[in-house]
């Protein structure tokens, strides 16, 4: 078998054909912004703080001397807080004790996850486009990586093709709800289909829900909460995107406690524990109320506002997301209009040429599902509404050019 590394390589597209280790796209666009001094709207991180009491809590802690590991299972007034969110927003019950673990991050959380219930030869099937943190996870995992195309321009998930992709050998389905890069919820029927495809396969639902609190249309539902689902879903969220602390690295994973007991066991050498002054004040940052969650869903909808209206009658056609703090864009006319091919060359070009960095939607995904997706790009508007004014009107003037 390969080595891991290879694997990664050959699942991310990061390995060239000679055994040359290629940048991501990520490293490249934000090389980009630094050299050029453009607007960052590739990366998806906020540039605001979260709620001051959370804040405040991580200080207090640190000066208490709340500065030595924590359990692998994480700290239990945390695991109490999440235990109590689910249960406050989906009407979930878990039992903080078995069915909570506190993970580095999401990214541990999806990452462990597989490591844990994941062996070589199996399936794992992701939708795509898709965060890239997946198929690397899946290939560290020995897996075979099955793919299910979201169709644009709605990014609707094609149900035949995801009844298809499931066999005797599928072991895990990744689904990241809301969607991470197109901004699409997932249907009632989609989830249905999910969990009765999952239930007739024996598969795990890994549930990654880090933009559950951003959702533009109806409550946000999650896929554990459908009958039959519970009992064969690990469901990942963190307090980065909801609380505007991805540097802080807090995450977790809820789920049965027969699937959560081998996920601690995996997790617990990975990083022991996550920061355990910083766990605690998450603790503090999760239960804010009403007024918080309110706010943080009024405030992305108004930097989306600013995005769309920005853009609008320009041949920069967004894609309305129902979800997350991104965006996908059509630029074919802006392709045509500049002599590009591809969504990536207008991407490289775009730093130097408007002071704006995006990233192409190709970032994304596989070889065989490339070209359907060649004219689209990602915009982050997780960023203050006076900077997103700012870059659409760079943008616009760009396109005048």
């Amino acid at each position: 078998m390969s080595k891991p590394y290879e694997r990664v390589g050959a699942a991310t597209g990061l390995l060239g054909a000679d055994g040359s280790q290629r940048s991501t796209i990520f490293e490249e666009m934000s090389a980009l912004a630094q050299a050029h001094g453009a607007i960052n709207l590739g990366q998806g991180f906020p540039d605001t703080d979260g709620p001051q009491a959370m804040l405040e809590a991580a200080t207090e802690a640190i000066a208490r001397g709340a500065n030595q590991y924590a359990t692998i299972a994480g700290n239990p007034a945390l695991r109490g807080a999440i235990a109590e969110h689910q249960h406050r927003f989906y009407g979930l019950e878990l039992d903080p004790d078995t069915q909570v673990t506190v993970c580095a991050g999401a990214s541990e959380g999806l990452s462990a996850t597989l490591a844990a219930l994941v062996q070589p030869g199996d399936e794992v099937i992701l939708f795509e486009p898709y965060y890239d943190l997946y198929p690397a996870a899946a290939a560290l995992a020995g897996a075979t990586i099955r793919t299910v195309p979201l169709v644009p321009p709605t990014f609707e998930p094609d149900l035949e093709a995801l009844q298809a992709a499931f066999s005797a050998r599928t072991a895990l389905i990744v689904v990241n709800d809301p969607h991470n890069p197109t901004g699409m919820v997932f249907s009632q029927e989609a989830k249905e289909k999910i969990v009765e495809l999952a239930q007739r396969f024996n598969a795990v639902i890994l549930a990654d829900e880090v933009y559950e609190h951003l959702t533009y249309g109806a409550p946000y539902s999650p896929i554990q909460a459908l009958p039959g689902a519970a009992e064969r879903t690990i469901a990942v969220s963190a307090i980065s995107k909801t609380h505007s602390a991805t540097g802080w690295r807090i995450g977790w994973m809820t789920g049965p406690a027969h699937l959560m007991s081998a996920l601690r066991m995996v997790k617990g050498y990975f990083t022991h524990s996550a920061a355990a002054p910083l766990q605690e004040a998450a603790a503090v940052g999760l239960a804010s109320g009403d007024d918080f969650y309110l706010g943080l869903k009024e405030r992305y909808a108004h930097q989306l506002r600013v995005l769309v209206e920005g853009l609008a009658d320009s041949p920069w056609q967004i894609i309305e997301p129902a979800g997350t703090f991104f965006a996908v864009a059509d630029v074919a006319r802006v392709l045509a209009q500049k002599g590009f091919t591809t969504a990536q060359e207008l991407c490289q070009e775009l730093p130097q040429a408007s002071g704006v960095t995006l990233i192409p939607l190709t970032a994304f995904t596989t070889e065989g599902y490339r070209s359907q997706v060649e004219g689209y790009v990602r915009f982050a508007f997780c960023k203050k509404p006076e900077v997103l004014a700012t870059a659409t009107s760079r943008i616009l003037a760009y396109s005048a050019g």
